[in-house]
């Protein structure tokens, strides 16, 4: 970027004199500090919510990969097992409506 020198901070200090006074100079000073401020505070909002962003997609990625491991596949294998145990016991006990 360009760096701003002693003497040329001094010309654009003495142009805003000329052109807006000295009475305006302070609130022209405020309004730009808001105005940089708010830029600021919407740039930090707009990065928090990327991020958010970011990890919740990684939270997915990594309970879809969990969901995808041949660990699960194997308990849901074996929970339909004992499930086809029980109802072959409990088949003739079953009440007959």
């Amino acid at each position: 970027m360009f760096g701003i020198g002693g003497g040329e901070m001094f010309l654009i200090v003495l142009v805003a004199l000329m052109l807006f006074g000295s009475d305006k100079i302070p609130e022209i000073a405020r309004t730009l500090g808001k105005g940089m401020q708010q830029l600021k505070n919407a740039t930090n909002d707009i990065k928090s919510e990327i991020h958010k962003s970011a990890d919740i997609d990684g939270i997915k990625k990594s309970f879809t990969e969990i969901g995808n491991s041949d660990t699960t596949n194997e308990i849901k294998n074996e929970i339909d097992k004992v499930k086809e145990d029980i109802e072959d016991m409990s088949g003739p006990i079953k009440r007959i409506k």
